[in-house]
């Protein structure tokens, strides 16, 4: 069937060049021409079926988006490459099922007339990324949104969110596409035009408007990226090591500066067993009267659990609450654990932490922490992130290796950074680490897969952008309602 219609061909190939709109490539446009291409596609009759195509699309998405879980699974976790291979395989597939779902849907409801059914278009593809936001525990990868972060549209971004950016270049994908398709009819061009200098001159114009206030001084902060590999990180013949250098560089920082990040899982052992290393740092930062924020694994009597604590001058501690399926836990556990190397790795027994938890503290400044892959839900983040002073989030990426993985991880950092107007301070093992500006800007950061600490400062801020008092239920109903008003009566 595939060599007999060039349908699945241009559909495959309009998925795969979809995340060069996305980091590390950031050429934006791609996104509205992929998804454009995607909806020409279907809009053409033919012998090809509407889910054959979504389904060859969703195989280019996900195959060129998101194949760098292979790093995680073959180099970290050591399994075989034909299982690697198979399982990556599983994943990419299982989620390209999402969109050969997603153009079947839009075969039963599109409207005849082109204006509703681009709004259509635009609304189904926010609706199914909303709907990879929780189905099977959430994969919120990959949206469409996010070129906007560096575009003409980041204006945007605090009004209606990654969701709300979404529709609006899939909107303009689709505009295109349909004065392309009868380029006789200037209405269509016109239309077109017309429509990106709106969408484009808002954002630019929106960019100018500051929607929070800085709240108090500025704190000097030092984010170390520790640059240690995994194999060393749970080694006992390294803990010693990764102690003591731990210890020391802490102590020396916090005579500096007001705050020392560490990333997750900086320590390699339960809290309660590093009372010795933890209790000195913590009344030394203390008399200093700087915070020491670091992730560390805690356990009690409900639980084992992913954490983040905050020492010092500073208090609190935050369990993480959205887990990654086979890194900290393994689901079917009674069946597939110790099956293969991957069901077994270290740390892979935590419990997801309760809801509604405080934020930080570093002195009166509140901080609203989120650990690894939390930084990519967005409501989740604006949930608990909206009233706090400053956002932190600490990962490991070195699960994802040299893969386009952790630039794409750290896009969604800044892009929560720039939905809610809040300064974030971001630290990780290898990399990227960073801090940035309220506005989405890097305004410090260290190389990949290098020791370093970078240092700067961080603005606490107050007040709340729309975004963070809507959160994108706005989008999700307007895009329910245009997917049901643009259906064609009989």
């Amino acid at each position: 069937m595939l060599r007999r219609s060039p349908h699945w061909s241009l559909a495959l190939i309009a998925g795969l060049v979809f995340p060069l709109g996305l980091a590390p490539f950031d050429f934006w446009p791609i996104i509205p021409l992929s998804a454009g291409l995607l909806y020409a596609l279907l809009s053409q009759s033919g012998r090809t079926t509407p889910v054959r195509i979504g389904l060859a699309y969703g195989a280019g998405f996900f195959g060129a988006g998101v194949s760098w879980v292979y790093v995680s699974i073959h180099v970290y976790g050591n399994t075989p490459v034909w299982l690697a291979i198979s399982l990556t395989t599983l994943f990419c597939g299982g989620l390209a099922l999402l969109f050969a779902a997603q153009a079947r849907l839009f075969g039963r409801l599109a409207s005849k007339h082109a204006a509703w059914k681009i709004a259509q278009f635009a609304s189904l593809w926010v609706l199914f990324e909303w709907l990879r936001s929780w189905l099977l525990t959430g994969f919120p990868w990959a949206y469409a949104g996010y070129g906007a972060l560096d575009s003409p549209l980041a204006g945007w971004i605090p009004i209606v969110g990654v969701y709300g950016c979404s529709w609006l270049l899939v909107l303009l994908g689709c505009l295109w596409v349909e004065a392309l398709r009868q380029p006789r009819i200037l209405s269509r061009w016109a239309i077109a035009a017309v429509g990106t200098g709106l969408v484009t001159a808002s954002g630019v114009l929106w960019e100018g408007i500051t929607w929070t206030t800085a709240q108090g001084e500025a704190l000097t902060v030092a984010v170390v990226q520790p640059n240690v590999p995994l194999k060393e990180k749970w080694d006992p013949r390294q803990r010693p090591h990764i102690l003591a250098e731990f210890s020391e560089l802490t102590t020396g920082l916090h005579q500096n500066y007001d705050l020392v990040v560490w990333p997750e899982s900086a320590l390699p052992g339960y809290r309660d067993r590093l009372r010795a290393v933890m209790d000195p740092i913590d009344q030394q930062a203390e008399m200093s009267g700087s915070t020491l924020i670091t992730g560390i694994p805690t356990r009690d009597s409900t639980g084992r659990y992913n954490s983040i604590v905050a020492l010092g001058a500073g208090s609190g501690t935050y369990h993480k609450q959205k887990l990654v399926p086979f890194g900290e836990y393994v689901p079917l556990e009674r069946w597939l654990r110790g099956l293969i190397a991957f069901f077994d790795l270290p740390m892979s027994q935590f419990s997801a932490g309760p809801a509604n938890q405080r934020p930080l503290m570093a002195g009166d400044v509140s901080i609203a922490p989120f650990i690894c892959y939390e930084v990519v839900y967005p409501d989740f983040v604006q949930r608990y992130g909206s009233t706090a002073a400053l956002l932190v989030t600490i990962s490991n990426d070195t699960w994802f290796g040299k893969s386009v993985g952790p630039w794409q991880h750290f896009q969604m950092a800044r892009y929560r950074a720039v939905e809610l107007e809040r300064d974030l301070i971001r630290g990780t093992n290898d990399g990227v680490s960073a801090l940035i500006s309220a506005e989405g800007l890097i305004t410090s950061s260290a190389e990949q897969f290098r020791e370093a600490v970078i240092t700067g400062n961080v603005q606490p801020r107050t007040g709340q952008t729309p975004f963070a008092l809507t959160g994108s239920l706005p989008v999700w109903v307007f895009s329910l309602i245009m997917l049901v008003l643009g259906r064609d009566r009989a």
